[in-house]
């Protein structure tokens, strides 16, 4: 079956999903650093405590942002679609 014989769904492909999916991974990961970095720079002595936190709460704020990132790109490579779609079915 090509794309062209396929329903129209708002479903993502598997490869934009697997892609939105690293990219949320790779935002926490680096966020995690950044707010480790941040901690550590600020601390003097026995901050392991303050350093895990810095690290949660970065990691889990960038991969929210990053979620968000990846669900409005994926709404639209599916508007994008649609709208490719109804051009070539009215241009044909």
């Amino acid at each position: 079956m090509t794309d062209d014989d396929r329903p129209l769904s708002a479903l993502p492909s598997p490869a934009a999903r697997a892609a939105a999916f690293v990219s949320i991974i790779l935002g926490g990961f680096a966020g995690g650093l950044i707010g480790y970095t941040l901690v550590e720079l600020q601390c003097h002595g026995n901050c392991g405590l303050a350093k895990g936190i810095g690290a949660l709460v970065g990691a889990v704020v960038a991969a929210l942002g990053m979620s968000v990132v990846a669900v409005l790109v994926l709404r639209a490579l599916g508007e994008w679609r649609q709208i490719e779609a109804r051009e070539r079915a009215g241009g044909s």
